[in-house]
């Protein structure tokens, strides 16, 4: 699923940096959700993204966490409702980013938004919480890092980027894309929670 989801999501981002009208049509939009009733912008804005280095870097996260998570959701949950929770966390997580800038933004027209950001972050939160013990390498730090270590970082910057606001990355959507992962996978298997305690700390 994880490398179907890049197929389509590449697929359809490419055609729409090449085709206004098609970007236009699938970005979120607060305003044209709340005024014109287009709720499907809450799903496919997630399909396109504003250049292609948003593109690359988003697939190769999901490419780098995707393919572990699904993996790990068969063995717990079996096969079919392994992908069927998998693909729960990745749509959810593209759904409740937006949820928050919904509500600040619905009454005006000007704010747009797109990237799978959300459902990334959601699937890289659900694998730091199934195996917090890995390690990471990110540029530009030299040595890899502690998988549970990144994500406190990560939500740390991503806070403070939010309310700084000097950019114009979604860190909203990243913060509660990371939340809706973990809060997914511990309501799925609640005995997860004990079992990466026991990794930390047994």
């Amino acid at each position: 699923m994880t490398y179907l989801i890049i197929f389509v999501t590449a697929l359809i981002s490419v055609a729409a940096l090449y085709q206004q009208e098609l970007f236009n049509r699938l970005k979120f939009n607060a305003w044209m959700i709340h005024e014109k009733k287009q709720t499907y912008r809450f799903f496919t804005y997630g399909l396109v993204h504003a250049g292609w280095l948003h593109l690359i870097v988003n697939m190769f996260v999901l490419y780098s966490f995707g393919g572990y998570v699904e993996q790990a959701f068969k063995v717990i949950f079996g096969s079919g409702k392994g992908l069927l929770n998998y693909g729960m966390l990745y749509v959810g997580g593209i759904i409740f980013a937006t949820l928050l800038d919904f509500g600040k933004q619905k009454n005006n027209p000007h704010y747009d938004a797109v990237g799978a950001s959300g459902a990334v972050a959601a699937v890289l939160f659900s694998s730091i919480l199934l195996m917090p013990t890995s390690t990471l390498l990110i540029f530009p730090i030299p040595f890899p890092i502690p998988a549970w270590l990144f994500g406190i970082l990560y939500m740390i910057y991503s806070v403070y980027m939010s309310k700084k606001g000097t950019d114009n990355i979604g860190h909203n959507a990243h913060i509660l894309g990371a939340i809706f992962g973990l809060v997914l996978t511990i309501m799925l298997k609640p005995t997860l929670v004990s079992a990466f305690i026991d990794q930390l700390f047994g």
